[in-house]
């Protein structure tokens, strides 16, 4: 799975979220947004808004599939920890399961805070919580060690969605609504697991014989076959004003 077709995976677990939360902060009326941490473009190339949508991400390679992807966007190459616009240049700022792969999250969100208007929102659509993963039946428990491992290993951090709120608070964003996005991965389509067995085949390649990822793979076949697949990862989201 390339990079891009993983970005909308994500972005199809969070569609309704979106839409309602934007509903709720007034995406509608809003002149000016941003997505810190861009990516390929999976989200910002789905939004019909009339707003002007600026767009920003470290990796030159995924802002260059995101002009292709968003070419309607303004798109910037820089850190969400050190954003390049001045106070309250924005009406809505919002990321997209980016705060637990920066090294500073609370830094990101106060420039998050700092860049959109008064009584203007901030949202973290979704930041998963490894820690508290749920895997059934427990044959299948150390495959969500394994991913969590791997994150951190990338430079993630696995468990960061559990401190999101308190993160947003520490900003000065006030928080309107938080909680958790109902993402039950046994009720996906067997392409959608396909999907998602093509990630963790690439985040385990590296640390995982392969022979083991595939007992594993045939373990969770086996196990959706005979309706007693669970697999649960809490991801948090926020939404706030500043």
């Amino acid at each position: 799975m390339n990079r891009h077709d993983r970005y909308l995976q994500q972005a199809r677990w969070t569609r309704d979220l979106r839409a309602y939360l934007f509903d709720r902060a007034g995406l509608a009326g809003a002149r000016r947004v941003l997505e810190a941490g861009c990516g390929t473009g999976a989200v910002l190339a789905s939004m019909t808004a009339s707003a002007a949508l600026h767009g920003l991400d470290l990796d030159p390679g995924a802002l260059t599939e995101a002009r292709i992807h968003a070419p309607g966007a303004a798109l910037v190459r820089a850190d969400a920890r050190s954003l390049p616009y001045p106070d309250s240049a924005f009406d809505i700022v919002f990321c997209h399961f980016l705060l637990l792969w920066v090294d500073e999250p609370l830094r990101a969100a106060r420039e998050m805070a700092r860049v959109t208007r008064p009584g203007g929102s901030v949202l973290a659509l979704a930041e998963p919580d490894y820690s508290q993963r749920v895997d059934e039946p427990a044959s299948l428990a150390p495959l969500g060690r394994l991913q969590t491992e791997s994150l951190r290993a990338q430079g993630a951090d696995p468990s960061f969605g559990a401190r999101l709120a308190e993160t947003f608070a520490r900003a000065g964003i006030e928080i309107v609504e938080t909680g958790t996005i109902r993402r039950l991965e046994e009720e996906a389509s067997p392409e959608e697991q396909e999907k998602e067995w093509a990630a963790l085949e690439a985040d385990l390649a590296a640390s995982v014989p392969v022979e083991d990822i595939h007992k594993m793979k045939l373990l969770d076949e086996e196990a959706r076959a005979r309706g007693e697949r669970t697999l649960y990862v809490p991801t948090h989201f926020a939404w706030g004003r500043v």
